[in-house]
């Protein structure tokens, strides 16, 4: 049985398929700037009220919202976002609906994540353009302990592409899939990833809203089917020292109104078009800024170090994977590029949004890049990259949140409401950060000095 409907759905298609599947309680979902899923249950006898947009909340509840004085907040759900968990039972169903966020006065929420992907989407449409993305998320799998508790032990002692009887997760992985698929997924690939208890599922490219909400359907889907294993799934970006970290690379192209795909041009050398470079030159101009979004946690910043194949330097190529943006092989409507730092700990909503406005202005200023670098960037000494003048990415959530706040483009892109909020909280969690004292401070210095 199919949980999902993909077409694009009305509110009446709503209410036909909730009398048709049995639906008897609905999730009205939204996400707050952090990304954190928030959701409010409701009957299906209140689905009506909630699909003309009269379900009231506190925003003052959630993080970066607004204030008491202001707490006042509608759901409006998306009917196009209809899905039913397939983890639920089929005797009084549950569904989810993912909801945008309206003032009292019936105006968008400007602090809402998923209005901001929305502005960026607008802007792109009045050039002539939609996002296609394509995101490949990574996750761990680890044991809990006998209350429960998540812990750093994994399942197995696998690697890149390993399978049964290594890869123990195999099973885990493989109800994912299939749940993800019951919910509307086309999955392309799924496998074991480079470090023991690592793993990556990868779902079809489509458009940057849809993406959005799928990348935040997929992650709870995942976590929901690892506790049923009795295992925790975590996409923290490192979650243990010497090991890879947890990457999420996007995979983005420009689609024309006449369908074509923009990046493409078959008169260059590469297939690759003038349009492509404006993008990854106007990516690589902002990715100070846009880092503090796409690496949005202090632990960010240890998955971004050499050594673990994530991306330090700020290059690119088609040639090989360790600059800050790839170029794929293929060509035709597949051509694209993959900015390969983001980690799965972002919000996606504002990921996408900074990242499509870095790349229109890069068009509208007719940036260039600079020339590829083809060579193994981590092989490379300083000087050699001081000579090809490859910078490096900010090395803790400190110099990105600096480098966000110098940036109008990043700041317009995410809007005042969030900008400031998030800085706010940016700046508390690195203040809180610095001021720890860690085991391994202890180990170095305790009986040292």
């Amino acid at each position: 049985m199919c949980y999902c409907i993909v077409a694009k759905l009305t509110n009446d298609d709503v209410r036909q398929l909730c009398k048709e599947l049995n639906v008897k309680f609905i999730r009205l979902q939204f996400t707050d700037i952090f990304g954190v899923l928030k959701n409010v249950a409701i009957t299906v006898e209140q689905l009506d009220k909630a699909l003309e947009g009269e379900m009231m909340f506190d925003g003052s509840s959630i993080e970066g919202f607004v204030r008491i004085e202001e707490s006042d907040m509608y759901l409006r759900p998306d009917p196009s976002t209809f899905v039913v968990y397939p983890w639920k039972p089929r005797d009084g169903a549950v569904a989810r609906l993912i909801c945008d966020i309206y003032n009292p006065d019936g105006t968008p929420f400007i602090g809402d994540p998923r209005y901001a992907l929305r502005r960026a989407i607008a802007e792109a449409e009045e050039m002539g353009y939609s996002m296609n993305v394509g995101p490949e998320a990574e996750f761990f799998l680890f044991h809990v302990d006998s209350e429960g508790r998540p812990t750093t032990k994994t399942h197995d002692r696998a690697g890149y592409f390993d399978m049964t009887p290594i890869d123990l997760g195999e099973d885990a992985r493989r109800d994912m899939v299939l749940t993800l698929e019951q919910m509307g997924f086309e999955i392309e690939a799924s496998h074991h990833e480079v470090a023991p208890g690592q793993h990556e599922i990868d779902f079809k490219y489509s458009d940057a809203l849809d993406v959005a909400d799928k990348i935040v359907t997929f992650k709870l889907a995942v976590r929901t089917v690892a506790q049923r294993h009795g295992l925790h799934a975590t996409f923290m970006p490192k979650p243990v020292f010497g090991m890879a970290g947890s990457g999420m690379h996007l995979n983005q192209s420009l689609i024309t109104k006449d369908g074509k795909n923009a990046f493409y041009d078959t008169t260059t050398p590469n297939g690759m078009s003038q349009i492509s470079m404006n993008y990854i030159a106007g990516l690589m101009n902002h990715i100070n800024a846009i880092t503090a979004i796409i690496n949005p946690t202090v632990n960010s910043y240890k998955r971004l170090v050499s050594g673990y194949e994530a991306p330090v330097y700020v290059a690119w190529s088609a040639q090989n994977r360790s600059p800050l943006i790839r170029i794929p092989a293929k060509r035709g409507m597949s051509t694209r590029i993959e900015l390969r730092s983001p980690d799965p700990s972002c919000n996606p909503y504002l990921a996408l949004a900074v990242c499509l406005r870095a790349g229109l202005d890069g068009i509208k200023k007719g940036m260039v890049p600079p020339s590829p670098c083809d060579r193994n960037i981590y092989e490379m000494t300083l000087a050699e990259r001081q000579e090809m003048s490859i910078a490096n990415l900010p090395e803790n959530l400190s110099e990105a949140i600096k480098a966000l706040a110098a940036d109008e483009v990043i700041k317009e892109a995410l809007g005042p409401h969030i900008f400031e909020r998030y800085m706010e909280a940016k700046n508390i969690e690195w203040d809180r950060y610095r001021m720890q004292v860690s085991p391994w401070e202890l180990e170095e210095y305790l009986t040292k000095f």
